[in-house]
């Protein structure tokens, strides 16, 4: 992983595949890389250029003469092999005439390496990726299609390919397995990315690739068909964002902008979904009516980072207002234990990408078993939306930042829609959800006023950017929050951070606590108030300093951000707002590179 672009036409490739890379570096990369097609005589021929660093360095060591009108480009989030020039993307063959560029990961690449070494190939690099070039070039097949899907049948892993072939100069091939391609449908002109990001401000009429799929595209047409060369018909459908929702818009990082859209993002996500005449909400988009609502004995949700954290609010939610038995766990962990599938079970994926690797091998695992599976993702047309049954859109818009905000308290608040749902047609009161109801209108408004106090909060945030580590603790409905502020603090800011529940401090972390180790205390108020406030009295009477995040001033805290109060079911999708800004603030005052934290990557499309 991680960016793919391509391009064939009658432009000149490399201005378009440099801009294409420059919108997919939100996706965090080490390298980056690019091949053209290009002339030498009457001779067509491959002329690739990488760079370890950011995709500007990649451009200032273009030359001035680069032409061309096909090629491919690739930024590059190490997997096999360190971060390096030799290690980049696009990788060529020994003859030089095939270049193809990888997402994913070849399970047999060192069996296949050491095959083609002792056939006498120099492998060039330390990657699994290189093994595909040298395939291709040694494949049997009169079209450049035979010799790429003879090449993947030797291959087992996970992939999102392109191949350019100088023998083959009007076209490129493209195949997916596992990792996200995207076609671009232009005017005599064709597209080829990891994600739409990269073909919004060209076309945005798209056609995303189904697992065992593959595409030929040339300046005027694709085609589509499978790995065994059966024919497909897929059909193009239109992006609904446009390329001005993946700019800056005045802001100076992209997740100070994202922080900033979220009031505008919650309305989004309400919009059209509430019924006020039976204190419900509309969710079409589950396939589940009525009676097969009903029928839920459990819930399990599955999600990866940041969707984990908001699956374990969305457990909490659906307990309370459905009274519903539900959890949360790492899809990544839940497809290795061999778990037992309950078919009176609902479970949920959750992926801001809808790519995410470990979470849709556990809804492919799932569905295998017979499971009702449901998603709720933001990208529309993704992989987990396709291969549920039914589930949710959080409409969060783009989200370019690698952490994420915006999608995380949309993905909270499509829970409590969820939620609210599960409980009205069970033994939720029309009051309570009138109650839920209002609560859920008033949030952008009350996100708006959490915005409003950024100073503050950045003031705070002084105060971490000197600290060695910090603790994060809340209890019940607090704890996914707290777990999830530590996770945004560690991401992009570096200092390291843990989260603990409140009523577990006693039992160890209590150890821990010192002058130089902060404390962000997570303090609603609600029925378990003078609990937290215990916690609070025993953190300062070991000399820690204290922020809290509550509804008012506490006293025993060295210092409160106050947040406004909505229903207790809904606070932890406010008390989560501030904590983002005082990640964001640690950061800008540390100096990191807050939208491309080191080591991580936006979409993870391997294990």
């Amino acid at each position: 992983m991680c960016g793919i672009v391509g391009y064939i036409g009658r432009r000149e490739a490399a201005p378009l595949l440099v801009e294409g890379l420059q919108r997919l570096e939100y996706r965090g990369y080490d390298s980056a890389g690019v091949a053209v097609l290009g002339r030498s005589g009457s001779t067509r021929t491959l002329k690739a250029v990488k760079a370890k660093g950011r995709v500007r360095e990649l451009e200032e060591r273009l030359p001035k003469r680069f032409a061309g009108s096909t090629g491919i480009a690739h930024t590059r989030w190490a997997t096999h092999g360190a971060p390096g020039d030799d290690n980049a993307h696009p990788h060529l063959s020994a003859d030089g005439k095939v270049a193809i560029v990888h997402n994913g990961i070849f399970d047999n690449a060192s069996e296949l390496r050491a095959k083609l070494a002792a056939e006498g190939i120099e492998l060039a690099s330390e990657t699994d990726s290189e093994v595909l070039a040298h395939l291709v070039a040694r494949a049997g097949g009169e079209t450049l299609e035979e010799r790429v899907r003879a090449a993947l049948s030797m291959i087992e892993g996970t992939y999102g390919v392109a191949v350019l072939h100088a023998d083959f100069p009007d076209r490129i091939v493209v195949a997916r397995n596992g990792s996200p391609v995207v076609l671009g449908i232009g005017e005599k002109e064709m597209f080829v990315a990891s994600d739409v990001a990269a073909l919004v401000r060209h076309t945005r009429q798209v056609v995303t690739l189904e697992d065992g799929e593959m595409a030929t595209l040339t300046a005027d047409d694709y085609r589509t068909y499978t790995t065994g060369g059966s024919r497909t018909s897929a059909e193009p459908t239109t992006v609904e964002w446009a390329a001005e929702s993946y700019d800056l818009g005045g802001h100076d990082t992209y997740m100070h902008k994202e922080i900033a859209e979220q009031p505008e993002a919650v309305d989004r996500v309400l919009r059209g979904r509430i019924d006020d005449r039976f204190a419900t909400v509309h969710l079409g988009g589950l396939g589940l009516d009525a009676r097969e609502a009903r029928a839920v004995r459990r819930v399990k949700i599955l999600g990866c980072g940041s969707a984990y954290y908001s699956g374990q609010i969305g457990a909490q939610l659906i307990e309370e207002l459905a009274r519903i038995p539900a959890d949360a766990e790492p899809a990544s962990e839940f497809r290795y234990r061999n778990p037992v599938v309950d078919p009176d079970a609902l479970y949920i994926a959750v992926s801001q990408s809808g790519e995410t690797y470990d979470t849709l091998a556990a809804v492919q695992e799932l569905k295998r078993k017979g499971a009702k599976v449901l998603g709720v993702v933001n990208v529309v047309g993704s992989a987990i939306a396709r291969e549920t049954d039914g589930g949710m859109y959080v409409h969060a818009g783009p989200e370019v930042c690698v952490v994420s905000t915006k999608c995380f308290t949309n993905t909270a608040v499509a829970f409590a829609l969820l939620a609210l749902y599960l409980g009205r047609v069970r033994d939720l009161s029309v009051a309570d959800g009138r109650r839920i109801v209002d609560g859920l209108r008033r949030l952008p408004e009350q996100i708006q006023q959490v915005l409003d106090g950024e100073a503050a909060i950045a003031e705070a945030a002084r105060e971490f950017a000197s600290a060695r580590s910090a603790m994060f603790v809340g209890r019940v409905r607090g704890y996914p929050v707290a777990r999830e502020a530590a996770q945004k603090l560690k991401e992009v800011s570096y200092v390291h951070a843990e989260a603990y529940p409140a009523s577990e401090l006693k039992h160890g972390p209590l150890a821990l606590i010192e002058p130089e180790v902060p404390t962000v205390a997570v303090v609603p108020d609600d029925e378990l108030l003078e609990k937290n406030r215990a916690t609070l009295e025993e953190i300062k009477a070991r000399k820690g300093r204290i922020v809290a995040v509550a509804h008012r001033e506490q006293e025993r805290a060295d210092r409160t951000i106050v947040v406004p109060k909505n229903e207790p079911e809904l606070d932890p999708v406010l008390m989560g707002v501030p904590l983002q800004l005082l990640a964001y603030h640690t950061a800008l005052e540390l100096g990191r590179d807050i939208d491309k934290p080191r080591n991580l990557a936006k979409s993870v499309t391997v294990e």
